[in-house]
């Protein structure tokens, strides 16, 4: 006689939920008089994406001389805030996508506001190449649109363009795919309201009954987006990364760029996601969907990302040792022991050695430290850019042309509105939509029993005779 005792998983959805009940404590939030932590968070928000519009249209009127850019520097904060922002968008194509297509069950508390905080992302990264240009109303001669100027086609050979491609396309499937996903809940949400509000989020819902012909064509269609989504993850910060790679610039002509910008993006993406999934889940006491076992999932990807951005760094100094090439060498002794060498150690400490407390399970699991964490990575991958950008082309090949910079009020006020910017579009987005999907929620209680759900996930012994 043995037992052999099948593995049971820790359950996805807490507390015993029937359907009624799920509806209840995630559309109620967008039905309820707005709770005072929200309404002081979106005044803030407001305030501060407020001094981030003065910012941008004062560098408008002024011009870029507002910038305390020069010659050798002429890149500086505008793209390192780019290049990070592009980053944290990363996280939410690859919880929606790639874990659909692998069917993990643990991306449904998360993967609603990690689409959310990519679009937004992506809007707040899009503004800093605009308004480097400078003429921002010249802006649309990126754009390959017929013309009778003259040659004002772009330059397909530009990396820049690239950008344009790459990033336009992300932002389209995303946002498909995060209001494909909506279309079932707003059906929900109209079917509880009256009035306006009723024919409002009929619209949004395009008329959806719940009929077997509309979940089977949504169930299609959003596998179709992840498809297509699925190479975009790789793509896009790839892409971002050829802005560097592509040039002569020692520190930046390397091959294993592209690598390591797609692991540092799903690094900070994961990072952002669960800044903003602890503070939501303690507002909004969604801890029942928002469980331990969905952020203990989260840092086991952070810890493996920053293992391979920890590996990427290490690679790049020993090939810049091994190659003997001074220049390169030179660069980065220049990060490492030059004028900026606090950004590099802070990118080190941040990025390589905070991770490293998540091989621990207990800590894994401790939301305080998570939340604490999360926000060290980001810090830390906002470090790796400012390295990247200021610090290598401070110190060029001619020393008489070596320059230091430090950012002006109106860069720095640009920064941190969009960052207002952003926490105003996730405010509202929480108001006005579920911040968990109650559609897929609702299908882990069908069709999870014990194996997902419930504070009584019991094991199961099975007994068998042998003889």
């Amino acid at each position: 006689m043995s037992a052999v005792v099948s593995p049971i998983r820790k359950p996805l959805i807490t507390g015993n939920k029937t359907y009624h009940q799920i509806t209840e404590d995630l559309i109620s939030p967008t039905e309820k008089t707005p709770t005072k932590a929200w309404i002081i968070g979106f005044i803030i928000a407001v305030a501060v994406a407020t001094y981030g519009i003065f910012c941008i249209i004062w560098t408008i009127w002024v011009g870029i001389g507002s910038w305390n850019l020069n010659r050798t520097i002429n890149w500086s904060w505008d793209i390192t805030n780019f290049v990070w922002w592009i980053g944290i968008g990363h996280a939410g194509t690859l919880i929606s996508a790639i874990l659909l297509l692998f069917r993990q069950k643990w991306r449904t508390g998360v993967n609603r506001a990690a689409e959310a905080m990519t679009i937004f992302a992506v809007i707040c990264a899009g503004l800093f190449p605009i308004i480097h240009m400078g003429r921002v109303w010249l802006a649309f001669f990126i754009m390959p649109y017929p013309n009778t100027r003259g040659p004002l086609w772009p330059n397909f050979n530009s990396p820049l363009l690239w950008d344009v491609f790459a990033i336009s396309t992300y932002f389209t499937v995303s946002l498909l795919f995060w209001y494909t996903g909506l279309v079932p809940d707003f059906a929900t949400v109209r079917d509880r309201a009256k009035g306006l509000r009723r024919k409002i989020y009929n619209t949004l819902s395009f008329g959806w009954t719940g009929s077997a012909k509309h979940w089977q064509r949504w169930e299609s269609l959003s596998l179709i987006l992840a498809g297509i989504a699925t190479p975009l993850v790789l793509s896009v910060h790839t892409i971002v990364s050829f802005d560097f790679a592509t040039s002569v610039i020692p520190g930046w002509h390397t091959t294993i760029f592209p690598p390591y910008f797609v692991a540092g993006a799903i690094f900070s993406g994961f990072a952002m996601v669960l800044t903003l999934m602890i503070i939501t889940r303690k507002l909004l006491k969604l801890e029942d969907y928002i469980t331990i076992e969905h952020i203990e999932s989260m840092n086991k990807v952070i810890l493996l990302t920053g293992t391979i951005v920890g590996v990427a760094y290490l690679t790049e100094l020993f090939i810049s040792w091994y190659s003997g090439y001074v220049y390169e060498q030179f660069a980065f002794f220049n990060r490492a022991l030059g004028p900026y060498w606090w950004s590099y150690f802070g990118m080190m400490f941040c990025n390589v050695v905070s991770p490293q407390f998540f091989w621990k399970k207990s800590w894994r699991r401790n939301v305080t430290l998570t939340f604490f964490l999360s926000i060290v990575v980001n810090i830390g991958m906002w470090f790796e850019r400012f390295v990247i950008i200021a610090t290598t082309l401070a110190r060029d090949y001619i020393p008489s042309s070596w320059s230091l910079y430090s950012p002006s009020w109106v860069e720095i006020g640009i920064y941190v509105g969009t960052m207002g910017i952003f926490f105003t579009l996730y405010l509202i987005f929480v108001r006005v939509a579920p911040v968990v999907a109650v559609a897929e929620i609702k299908h882990i209680l069908k069709t999870g029993g014990n194996q997902y759900v419930g504070e009584n996930a019991k094991s199961h012994t099975h007994h068998t005779n042998e003889h």
